[in-house]
């Protein structure tokens, strides 16, 4: 094992690793004075410390992130799971292929996010009880109050996981990882919302006069016509209206307003 060929490799992948430490000379010092009779057992657990040195605030950072994610995963999988087992909910053949498809989807989500927060040795959550009725009581009896509920779901999935990107930006796979969820939650959320009647992408506030008041902080904000350095995107020309302004960009939210969405099923 070459010691220092590893931290020549750790440098190139990130530059910023000696600020997060030592300085370059204090590390290879450090790696030094184990001597020429240090064992070879005893390096394995010297670049342990230097990464628990180095990544480990930033790790448990990614692990909070990711026991988030998960948190949502679950209350999706077990939402869809309940929903296809409630009799005569879903009768449409279609319906409920696709149903059961999301499901599928939402199951190896859970499966993907509990292996790779163990992998970064930290400890998922418990999966919680959920009540799908504590605020809408036929949930699981009206077809149409199960599909409101889903779209709430996976609008807020598709928002969560955008407001949770910067976060997790220093572990590219993680990043990766999130994106490629971030992506199918978005199209479960425009297959839904055609479920549903409605255009597969989200106008300004209309979501408040189609969906019942306890889902409406879901949309929250999705009103902005505000984007990056432009005061007003409808001032760009062009003829852009305050549906295509809104329409044409998605609104992350933030942990604790997706906390508040989900304590309206716990």
């Amino acid at each position: 094992m070459n010691i220092f060929k590893i931290i020549k490799d750790i440098e190139q992948l990130d530059s910023e690793v000696y600020a997060r430490i030592d300085s370059r000379r204090d590390v290879f010092k450090n790696m030094g004075s184990f001597g020429k009779k240090a064992a070879l057992s005893a390096i394995p657990l010297a670049l342990a410390s230097v990464f628990n040195k180095a990544y480990g605030q930033s790790t448990n950072g990614i692990v909070d992130v990711l026991n988030f994610a998960l948190k949502l995963e679950y209350l999706e999988r077990n939402f869809y799971t309940q929903g296809l087992a409630a009799n005569g909910l879903i009768t449409e053949p279609a319906a409920r292929a696709a149903i059961q498809k999301i499901q599928g989807h939402e199951a190896a989500h859970v499966t993907l996010l509990i292996a790779t927060i163990q992998q970064l040795n930290g400890t998922p959550i418990a999966e919680p009880t959920f009540n799908f009725g504590k605020n809408f009581a036929d949930w699981n009896t009206n077809y149409q109050t199960f599909l409101t509920l889903a779209q709430a779901f996976e609008d807020t999935g598709v928002r969560a996981y955008k407001g949770q990107a910067a976060n997790v930006m220093s572990n590219d796979t993680v990043l990766q990882a999130a994106l490629q969820i971030h992506s199918v939650e978005a199209r479960h959320a425009a297959h839904i919302r055609r479920m549903r009647g409605n255009k597969g992408w989200i106008e300004g506030n209309h979501e408040n006069s189609t969906v019942p008041a306890g889902a409406q902080p879901v949309y929250a904000g999705e009103n902005n016509v505000m984007q990056g350095s432009v005061t007003d995107v409808k001032t760009l020309g062009g003829g852009y209206t305050a549906a295509i302004a809104t329409g044409a960009f998605d609104e992350p939210l933030t942990k604790e307003q997706v906390a508040t969405i989900v304590s309206l099923f716990e």
